[in-house]
């Protein structure tokens, strides 16, 4: 969850200087250039059946695509700051998801952690976006100008949505596949459902317009956004009940809201501070552990 707040806001140079799409293409790639080890079946794996193969075809178009589309063209709109907000309502969000498709009872509690993330994410509306210097692109980049801070924060929030769906399917998968086959094949689809719009994109960009810097950090975030991040979580699900992994998702808007501060100079006003507080306390209302009944 450190990882993905990280990534979610250092991604913001580098819709400043790639298309959306394309770099969404080139992260797969990278990443399926790292591990084709990973998709050999282990001998112990039984094989999959249709349904897992609509499983992880589901977890990489909502988890690994649409949340990396969603997710780039919203942080190039609005504020690393303000997409670390959003993203802590995923815990909510997962709640009353399975409420509308699993029928889960909502307790009190995770009513009231749904209720601090919509007020987390309804604060932002009336807080002011600063443009850093790393948004500013020229039109012939292909990415996104940060003119529509509100429509970057629904984009955000679409990206939360796909997590949701990402953390409920992958739970299920995690039964019947291995953490590592499981991020090679989410991944190998990614890369094919982007492929189309990839070369698109790649044909009209210059790439020497590229900073040596920008390269490096494309590699880090490729890494980190589709084999680090996806094999610690499957592998953490295997072994860790989901509501107490969830947690841990108090990590990843902290870790976006410090990058966003500390190393790409975004402000923080006091009415983010204040929306961000009500997204943390709605993280800890939806994932702290009940109390243990007495014997």
């Amino acid at each position: 969850m450190t990882l993905v707040g990280s990534y979610v806001a250092l991604s913001k140079p580098l819709v400043a200087a790639l298309p959306v799409l394309l770099l969404a293409w080139m992260r797969f790639g990278i990443a399926a250039l790292a591990m084709p080890h990973w998709l050999k079946r282990p001998a112990d794996e039984p094989p999959m059946t249709r349904r897992t193969r609509g499983l992880v075809f589901l977890e990489s178009f909502l988890g690994n695509f649409m949340f990396s589309i969603c997710m780039l063209f919203g942080v190039s709109m609005t504020s690393a700051v303000s997409a670390g907000v959003i993203m802590a309502s995923i815990p909510a969000v997962v709640a009353l998801t399975s409420w509308i498709f699993l029928r889960e009872r909502i307790t009190l509690r995770v009513a009231g952690a749904i209720g601090c993330a919509a007020g987390g994410i309804a604060l932002l509306a009336f807080a002011p976006v600063h443009v850093t210097s790393t948004a500013a692109t020229a039109p012939s980049s292909g990415a996104v100008q940060s003119g529509m801070p509100w429509l970057g924060n629904l984009l955000v929030f679409c990206a939360v949505l796909c997590e949701s769906a990402y953390a409920v399917i992958g739970k299920s998968l995690t039964g019947r596949l291995g953490p590592k086959r499981i991020s090679s094949l989410i991944n190998l689809w990614g890369f094919a459902l982007s492929t189309p719009f990839g070369l698109w994109f790649a044909w009209r960009f210059d790439f020497a317009s590229v900073h040596v810097g920008t390269w490096l950090l494309l590699v880090v975030y490729a890494m980190a956004a589709s084999i680090w991040t996806v094999w610690l979580w499957m592998t953490g699900l295997r072994n860790v009940p989901a509501s107490q992994a969830g947690v841990f998702t108090v990590m990843l808007p902290v870790s976006a809201a410090l990058v966003g501060v500390l190393v790409l100079g975004e402000s923080l006003s006091m009415l983010q501070l204040v929306a961000f507080a009500a997204a943390l306390m709605g993280v800890m209302l939806a994932t702290w552990p009940a109390r243990l009944a007495k014997p």
